[in-house]
């Protein structure tokens, strides 16, 4: 069985071109559900398994304490990866074609309000080198809406200051070009000028990422993560930030802002539009809350 896993892995890696941590996600889903099959179904084959097999296993999950959207993406997986054998001839049915998945209750996504971006951005001291990177990224993030992945995959000559856009390749290795504004382009050009040289050695000379670590190394998402906590605390914002909340908010503020849907989409590198129109939704909402705090008859 885990022979048959690992073609199903090296497909989704060349042939599907997705992003390795949907590749993780994936191999981490079906591993333990192979491990299942095996020692609790005792299933030799994976011929074997019967949709009842498919239901033992998210029993467990759900006895497990698993969340809906959890056990949601276990089924896509697995959906996925019997499809695969059925194409390649390796089994003579899918017995996941009739599984449904649990209704998952969509959450808002969290955005800051355009007075908190301010103070976030501004944050950064630029006085030394490192104020000078975090500036840069922050103000890139917000000005493009790209994923952190994105962010810290960038390249020196993704970057087209003159032009006013920067280019990133996003999941399945799909490229997209988004403009950025003037505080942004300006943010960069000062980190290019006077605060990289400083991050870069003499043996990281031929580094090409855009933004650097102590070592003069690519930065991480874990790095990046360390100094988006610290600077969160240093700013005094009073709410869990995570990466992911500076992409939410510049979708929701473009969106409040009147720009069109399939723009941000597009500036976004969503497949489906639906996934976009949660921010017309976090839009609504903070119009009722304004008119709730401030309207005499609410």
């Amino acid at each position: 069985m885990e022979e048959y896993l690992h073609n199903f892995i090296y497909y989704l890696t060349v042939e599907k071109q997705l992003a390795k941590n949907t590749i993780l996600s994936y191999e981490r889903d079906l591993k333990s559900y192979i491990h299942f099959l095996r020692k609790v179904e005792l299933l030799p084959v994976l011929n074997a398994v019967q949709r009842i097999h498919i239901g033992h296993f998210l029993v467990m999950l759900k006895e497990e304490g698993k969340s809906a959207k959890t056990i949601a993406r276990h089924i896509a997986s697995i959906r996925a990866f019997h499809q695969f054998l059925l194409r390649n001839h390796t089994v003579d049915h899918d017995p996941s074609v009739e599984i449904e998945p649990p209704k998952v209750e969509r959450t808002m996504p969290q955005v800051l309000s355009h007075q908190e971006v301010e103070l976030l951005l501004n944050t950064p001291k630029l006085i030394d080198h490192y104020g000078k990177r975090d500036k840069a990224m922050l103000e890139l993030l917000y000005a493009t809406g790209i994923r952190v992945s994105e962010l810290i995959g960038l390249d020196v000559e993704h970057v087209n200051l003159t032009m006013g856009f920067v280019r990133c390749v996003g999941k399945g290795g799909k490229e997209r070009i988004i403009p950025i504004g003037r505080a942004a382009s300006d943010a960069v050009k000062h980190y290019l000028e006077e605060g990289r040289p400083h991050f870069v050695t003499v043996n990281n000379s031929s580094e090409m990422a855009l933004f650097l670590n102590h070592h003069g190394n690519r930065l991480t998402r874990q790095g990046f993560w360390k100094i988006l906590k610290g600077l969160t605390r240093e700013a005094g914002i009073d709410k869990k930030l995570t990466p992911h909340v500076l992409r939410h908010s510049f979708a929701a503020h473009l969106i409040e802002n009147g720009a069109d849907l399939r723009a941000v989409q597009e500036m976004l590198g969503h497949a489906d539009i639906s996934t976009t129109q949660i921010y017309a939704q976090v839009t609504k909402m903070r119009l009722k809350d304004v008119y709730n705090k401030f309207h005499p008859r609410a």
